[in-house]
């Protein structure tokens, strides 16, 4: 008898695409077979996943982006992606239909709700997103990944956390290094649509540090490609040695060994830093729908493992004060570090993975 196979669908960003490569990993490990749904942006995050999960890349149509004729066509595009998908399902019968978010995530789980597959989504952030929102009530149960998570009517929820990749779950809770009188390590991470005002801000804040500890500083500073040249000039005339990047394939390594993270609240984002156990501070991307990274910080930052600074308060001045006040106290970002940790959730891949089989009646005793 065949392995049972899991279809993750997820659509294209990092923060839908990591927590799917998590699970790919956990349910490998227990003997199934995998294959992953996603569109041209996701393709970008597949060369973390293991080599052994099928990868399909499916056309992704969207009623948010492009212009007005797009926008007409999204809905045959939609239904061209369903009928295909169906047409897939009713050969392999998939034992388990499993959806990240976003709109390359249609196809697949529409197709599981018409053939009655078992279904389920994983929500990242304390509010659903747009296509997550739609098909909560219509699959059997929503996966939680930040608690409380806003529900509609009739869907059922649990909560599992927020799976994290296996090189992260490697680095869980690895010892901290508090700041003091010798290199410092900081990453400024900012996700594909947030990092343009991190861009502006950070290098101006960090070049207005006091100078003992300016010399001291070293970054790691994920930017558009569209802003490196710009933020390595800065960095470069605050005398900053710093290494920016578009994307870091090594953001555990980094996390790890960072004294401080300024971040945006992606949900991914702020797995990592509680399940490695680092001192933050978040800025919430402003334009997220319903305001949904506001929401995410809210644990790590009551917890006392993070400060917030919202956007329409972010400047240089503000930033490079609270910058100092981490960086300024060994004892105080120890203490971030250890609060941030205890709100990490590093067993969040085998909670979701149990999950799964037991939507499949696959769970071992």
């Amino acid at each position: 008898m065949s392995a049972p196979l899991l279809l993750i669908a997820a659509g294209g960003t990092g923060g839908h695409m990591f927590p799917a490569q998590a699970l790919a990993e956990a349910m490998l490990r227990r003997g199934w077979r995998v294959r992953l749904s996603t569109d041209a942006r996701g393709a970008r995050f597949v060369g973390g996943f293991p080599h052994s999960v099928q990868i399909e890349q499916v056309a992704s149509a969207t009623f948010a982006r492009g212009g007005i004729v797009n926008k007409l066509l999204a809905p045959l595009h939609i239904a061209g992606g369903v009928l295909g998908a169906s047409l897939r399902m009713l050969r392999e019968r998939p034992d388990a239909v499993v959806g990240f978010g976003g709109y390359p995530t249609i196809p697949a789980l529409a197709a599981a709700w018409l053939l009655r597959r078992p279904r389920m989504v994983h929500e990242q952030n304390g509010v659903l997103g747009r296509v997550n929102r739609v098909f909560a009530p219509r699959v059997d149960v929503v996966a939680c990944g930040i608690w409380p998570t806003d529900l509609p009517k009739g869907a059922r929820g649990e909560h599992v956390g927020n799976p994290v990749r296996a090189a992260v779950i490697e680095r869980a809770g690895a010892p901290y290094i508090p700041p003091g009188d010798y290199p410092m390590s900081v990453l400024v991470i900012g996700g594909s649509q947030g990092a343009r005002i991190l861009s502006d801000v950070v290098p101006a804040a960090i070049a207005a540090l006091p100078e003992a500890m300016l010399r001291n500083i070293r970054v790691s500073h994920q930017a558009r490609d569209e802003d490196i040249e710009r933020v390595t000039r800065a960095y470069a005339g605050a005398g900053v040695d710093a290494d920016v990047q578009p994307f870091f394939r090594d953001v555990p390594r980094r996390m790890s060994e960072a004294q401080l993270v300024i971040s945006r609240a992606g949900a991914s984002s702020i797995a990592d830093i509680s399940v490695i156990g680092r001192p933050a501070i978040l800025i919430p991307y402003a334009a997220a729908a319903a305001d949904h990274q506001t929401a995410n910080a809210r644990g790590l930052v009551e917890a006392g493992g993070a400060i917030r600074i919202p956007e329409n308060r972010l400047d240089e001045r503000s930033l490079a004060a609270q910058i100092a006040t981490v960086l300024g106290d060994a004892q105080g970002a120890g203490m971030m570090a250890q609060a941030a940790l205890s709100q990490g959730r590093p067993d969040a891949p085998q909670r979701l993975a149990d999950l799964v089989e037991d939507l499949a009646g696959r769970r071992a005793e």
